[in-house]
């Protein structure tokens, strides 16, 4: 059931720690989160608001979540398919016509070309990425932000906040500080990288 799942357990424990509603939205931006995910950004909304989203099968996951970092690096890039089909053909030894099917989510790709395109496009998870279920994907990406959230000490960022007492709840999501919360934390970092005597290198 979607109620016990480990995705809706993942984003019951994220509501505990965050209170503010801003902070929350920035935390589950639908598009950013599709984009880590290479899930379409209704599924990922219909996800975040307890949704299940329509069956698919391992096929078709692959097929289109290849498909959409394909279209996320031509974007990034500003190269046509035919130039990102060259290129994948070239890197892991397949024909460019295949190379195109796959890329464009009209072929499944075979295990061993799955393994190349998880390098290629440098995805975390390894295969998983691919074929892992939506809600398992979306899963993946939040549960180290709770971590980080639930326990500072797993976040060495946070930590360092912590530390130097420059830490508010949304410092992290905001990604901003004041003035002089970056002064003090600057001040606590080169306290930990310069020598004690105050020696320089020569």
């Amino acid at each position: 059931m979607a109620s016990s799942s480990p995705l809706s357990e993942t984003l019951r424990r994220l509501d505990r720690v965050v209170q503010e509603e801003e902070v929350r939205s920035k935390l589950l931006d639908a598009a950013e989160l599709a984009r880590r995910t290479a899930l379409p950004v209704s599924t990922v909304r219909s996800l975040l608001r307890g949704g299940v989203p329509p069956d698919d099968s391992v096929n078709d996951r692959v097929r289109t979540r290849i498909a959409a970092l394909a279209e996320a690096e031509m974007a990034a890039t500003g190269r046509r398919m035919s130039d990102l089909a060259s290129d994948i053909s070239e890197r892991l030894g397949v024909s460019g016509y295949w190379a195109r099917q796959v890329c464009g989510g009209k072929k499944v790709p075979s295990v061993e070309l799955l393994h190349g395109l998880v390098e290629y496009f440098g995805v975390e998870g390894g295969e998983a990425f691919f074929t892992a279920s939506a809600a398992d994907a979306l899963n993946r990406v939040l549960l180290p932000v709770v971590h980080g959230l639930e326990d500072p000490a797993n976040d060495p960022v946070l930590a360092l906040m912590d530390r130097y007492g420059v830490r508010s709840a949304d410092l992290r999501a905001h990604g901003s500080l004041t003035r002089e919360q970056l002064e003090r934390l600057l001040e606590g970092v080169l306290r930990s990288v310069v020598p004690s005597d105050g020696g320089r290198e020569r």
